[in-house]
């Protein structure tokens, strides 16, 4: 029974293989995402994404031969509740690698708790940049692979006058810094600026606001459920101007969630989108379906989780360890990358941010997304240009256009 001993003895192979994996102490991922409240709708696919992620390095055997545990835990979008359950994963749960947080403030909030520890922290979302700090990866894009981009396109096909919608904490503020930056050297001017607090609804006044100032167009960078009830209350009054953002679409995919023409005349600058259609990302979306086919929308931040699951896999089967200063050798080399559904994505040695393949995408009267621009792979260039570099020093700090580094 020749078949048979084949069989047999291919199966014990496997047995083999996979026992050290099941038999293995786990590697334990610590995970704070928003899963309810105002953020939950763009929150779940990040939760998706470290759980397909986790799934699959587990099917391939793990990480240097042990299981990923995913812990997770919802801090419902409050910034203490994240300081309070940062705090558990890392001191009751001991997790070896920290995943998560939606907003800046989230982050800002966590950042403390983390660098009293040794354990290295990914950031999953594209944010305002600017974080200089040896503890944190940012798998996500910044604003000289948005905003740079972004906005002179808006510039050169709409106009000079923009009006500002953002929310009002750390990543609108800045994200507004940066445009007043980028519109003052493009000789441009920004006719109105509106810092909004998360769960404001209503926008009345905030729209005869932009009709009285008589923008060329807006950049849209309001954040939430709540926030987001300015699409269609704009679309109502028939405001009808063309719009910019460096989260909309592709993060909190309004263009699904909200009836046509809402988002019309919406663009962004991203390096994921569902849309994209590549062989490598069609091969994701097919698997993330089978896995979560009720998924509304697969969004950048739930992408940027699981690529930074695997960022974190390669980083950890180079250095044999996993230990940060270890995983730290591997990303100053200079050369810390991963094959992921948009493409090739590589870690900056001197800022420990990733280089993304970015794509200008427009929404249509039908919602339809059309990609208008493909700008190849951005590298995360700004924080080295102005004087961080993690290979030498932990600065620990944040830096804006308007707040540099002492020399």
């Amino acid at each position: 029974m020749p078949f048979l001993r084949s069989l047999l003895a291919g199966t014990a192979a496997l047995l083999l293989l996979a026992g050290p994996v099941r038999a293995a102490d786990p590697i334990k991922v610590g995970l704070l995402e928003d899963i309810s409240g105002d953020l939950a709708v763009i929150g779940l696919p990040k939760l998706h994404g470290a759980q397909l992620a986790v799934e699959e390095i587990n099917k391939a055997g793990g990480v240097l031969g042990r299981p990923l545990e995913l812990i997770h835990l919802d801090p419902q979008g409050d910034n203490a509740r994240y300081q309070e359950f940062g705090r558990r994963l890392l001191n009751r749960d001991k997790v070896d690698v920290l995943f998560g947080g939606i907003t800046s403030a989230s982050r800002e909030a966590l950042r403390p708790v983390v660098n009293r520890t040794k354990v290295p922290y990914f950031y999953t979302n594209q944010y305002e940049g600017g974080v200089c700090d040896a503890n944190m990866v940012s798998m996500g894009a910044v604003p000289e692979q948005q905003f740079s981009t972004l906005i002179p396109w808006m510039v050169e096909k709409f106009g000079k006058k923009v009006y500002v919608i953002a929310a009002d904490y750390n990543f609108g503020q800045i994200s507004a810094e940066w445009n007043r930056t980028l519109m003052k050297k493009l000789g441009g001017e920004v006719v109105g600026e509106e810092f909004i607090p998360l769960g404001v609804s209503q926008f009345a006044q905030t729209i005869q606001n932009i009709q009285k100032a008589k923008p060329d167009w807006l950049l849209t960078i309001n954040v939430g459920a709540a926030q987001d009830s300015f699409f269609e209350q704009a679309a109502a009054a028939k405001l009808n101007l063309p719009m910019g953002s460096s989260i909309k679409i592709m993060l909190g995919f309004e263009h699904k969630r909200f009836a046509p023409p809402a988002l019309n005349n919406m663009h962004a600058t991203a390096n994921w989108f569902e849309e994209l259609d590549t062989p490598a990302a069609n091969d994701f979306k097919a698997r993330w379906k089978a896995k979560f086919p009720n998924e509304t929308y697969i969004n950048d931040m739930g992408y940027n989780a699981y690529a930074g699951l695997f960022m974190y896999r390669m980083l950890a089967e180079r250095a044999k360890s996993l230990k940060l200063d270890d995983l730290r050798k591997v990303m100053a080399a200079g050369d810390a990358c991963i094959e992921a559904p948009e493409g090739k994505v590589c870690i900056d040695p001197k800022s420990q941010h990733t280089s993304h393949h970015m794509r200008l995408v427009s929404v249509g009267p039908k919602h339809e997304v059309t990609v208008d621009k493909d700008y190849g792979t951005i590298q995360p260039y700004w924080l080295g240009e102005i004087g961080c570099d993690l290979t030498k020093k932990n600065d620990k700090e944040q830096y804006t256009p308007d707040n540099l580094p002492k020399k």
